[in-house]
């Protein structure tokens, strides 16, 4: 029996507890709202928890969650599940799953070691470092839409290497369930029936795409409709049977260099066959006695994360949470973080950076002492480096043994950039989008970019996916977290994870309650619609911060905690992800 998608939060979240013989009975958390949150903040009605007592799986999907655990109690392990959970992603989470984009693994094993894994895109050889840019100056819808956009695809690669080294299944029966939906088809939630009908315009515009994911009148499918996609079924069976090589010099490979050359793109033969994922040793630092796990660079999500979290660490206890008090020392010490990350980190192979003294307590003690508890402190005229796209998603397993793995995964926009392979049936990035294509030049997501991140062949564009992975004072797994949102994914996480170190939060109640993010420039700090009270508003102007309401909510956070003998699983209420365990 697979638990999944339980109770609903309020006052007393009651959440099915799973017991050693599989069935549920009820078991009261207590999980107040804190003062500050506003009294009709609705996250708090939504927010759903699974308790399991062995295995957990929390994704953006909930089909593909289900593929997970079905996946473990098949005797597979985590890295198994969440090689399972990736490829089903491409079928039932077409937004943001992928195998036409690439992403970053954060493992940690039962018994202590970890590793991490970086498969995220590079440029095509052709690539150059003005490409994007007009004769005056404006950066061109190249970058964003159409085959241009894209960078060589590396999620392929590196979820077959995942599961190469550290699987117990094989290849075809991790993958049995993914190929299982694309042949046969899934039923489209409303989440995503809405996702297509929001992305509708872009996927007209690629013949292969509306045929693939519209209606013959070019409008969304409805609620229900069962979504068939056979070139897709077609490509992973091929994987299944011929692994990463498949892909990057098959049949599949002939039909993306075909793809390349109907649209104008750039990637050929020759990177396609060039492309490997590599292994990198996670960021590892600590936080208030607990050890984290995270991605290091071409990621800047785990040096930025640590650099925030010791920044922090030295305010003991921290004020009150959504006080005028923790905002303000929370978007300051993120402030400072950022203009670090913003001007020393980009891929490993073209840029030196000083990671020891980023990293180092010391230094974080020192940017603590440059904050003014009354005032804010501008941020300095740096131009900021890109970040990982707003349609990116994240998945975090635990199996019964005690393996964790955190997978952060992206095409960038939403649907990439609208082009589906032709024979092939998956959607390509637009990652292009996150190197520095005009100096001084905002992109998509208003972004002034930094030189070193400039475009350059066979460079891997920087990121802020931040899969995450921590453990208790005693060195035993505790959480499993992660998020999509841009560069929002780096400060969702940092809040997740001090909500509840710091504040003492249940799992549910640090992921629904409201969010704040400041990246350094634009020197502001966003928030959640509605999210600060008008008097923690007026404060924080008073402090000299310029404030700005976002249009929606950001992230969808997918996230695991130890919970007494078992585990509890969240996933976001802010999207449509789902947990499901044993």
């Amino acid at each position: 029996m697979i638990a999944s998608r339980s109770i609903a939060h309020s006052s007393v979240l009651a959440l099915g507890l799973m017991a050693a013989c599989g069935g549920p009975t009820a078991a009261p958390v207590i999980a107040p709202r804190p003062a500050n949150v506003p009294v009709d903040w609705p996250l708090l009605e939504r927010v759903t928890a699974v308790r399991a007592a062995r295995t957990m799986v929390v994704s953006g999907s909930p089909a593909a969650s289900d593929v997970g655990v079905e996946i473990l109690e098949a005797g597979g392990n985590a890295v198994d599940a969440a090689v399972a959970v990736g490829f089903a992603l491409a079928v039932v989470h077409p937004e943001a799953g992928n195998i036409g984009g690439g992403g970053f693994m954060v493992i940690r094993f039962a018994n202590g070691r970890s590793a991490a894994l970086d498969y995220r895109e590079t440029a095509p050889g052709r690539a150059t470092r003005d490409m994007y840019v007009d004769s005056t100056g404006r950066l061109t819808e190249d970058a964003v839409v159409g085959h241009r956009a894209a960078g060589v695809p590396g999620s392929v690669a590196g979820l077959v290497e995942a599961h190469a080294r550290y699987g117990r299944l094989g290849i075809d029966e991790v993958m049995a369930p993914a190929i299982r939906l694309a042949r046969d088809g899934f039923v489209l939630d409303e989440y995503r029936s809405r996702s297509l009908a929001g992305a509708a315009e872009l996927l007209r515009r690629f013949e292969t795409s509306r045929r693939q994911f519209l209606l013959p009148n070019g409008q969304a499918p409805p609620p229900g409709t069962r979504l068939v996609q056979s070139d897709l079924a077609r490509t992973l069976m091929a994987i299944a049977e011929g692994g990463a090589d498949a892909f990057y010099h098959g049949q599949v490979a002939d039909l993306i260099v075909a793809e390349m050359e109907r649209g104008g793109g750039l990637i050929s033969r020759e990177d396609l066959s060039a492309y490997r994922p590599k292994w990198r040793e996670p960021i590892e630092t600590t936080y208030r006695g607990r050890t984290i796990y995270s991605m290091p660079p071409a990621s800047s999500g785990g040096v930025t994360l640590a650099e925030t979290l010791n920044i922090l660490e030295g305010f003991a206890p921290l004020p009150a949470f959504a006080s005028a008090d923790q905002v303000h020392l929370v978007a300051e010490a993120m402030r400072r973080a950022f203009v670090d990350r913003n001007r020393y980190l980009g891929d490993p192979a073209f840029v030196q950076m000083p990671l020891d003294r980023l990293l180092s307590k010391t230094y974080a003690a020192s940017l603590r002492n440059e904050i003014n508890p009354t005032r804010a402190t501008p941020t300095p005229d740096t131009p900021p480096t890109a970040e990982a796209g707003t349609q990116t998603t994240h998945y975090s397993v635990v199996d019964a043994t005690g393996n964790a793995v955190a997978v952060t995964t992206t095409i960038n926009s939403g649907y990439g950039n609208g082009v589906t392979v032709a024979g092939a049936g998956f959607l390509l990035n637009n990652e292009m989008d996150d190197f520095t294509s005009a100096p001084g030049v905002p992109n998509q997501y208003g972004l002034v970019q930094g030189e070193a991140n400039a475009i350059a062949p066979g460079k891997r564009m920087l990121s802020a996916m931040t899969p995450t992975i921590v453990t208790d004072t005693s060195g035993a797994l505790f959480m499993i977290l992660g998020t999509p949102g841009g560069p929002t994914i780096i400060t969702t996480v940092t809040q997740v994870i001090s909500n509840v170190i710091d504040h003492h939060m249940s799992l549910p109640l640090a992921v629904a309650v409201p969010r704040i993010h400041h990246q350094a420039l634009p020197d502001q700090i966003f928030f959640e619609p509605g999210g600060l009270t008008a008097t923690v508003q007026g404060e924080l102007a008073g402090r000299g911060h310029t404030l700005r309401e976002r249009g929606g909510f950001s992230g969808d956070v997918a996230a695991i905690i130890r919970d007494g003998l078992g585990w509890l699983g969240v996933a976001d209420p802010r999207r449509g992800g789902g947990a499901a365990g044993r």
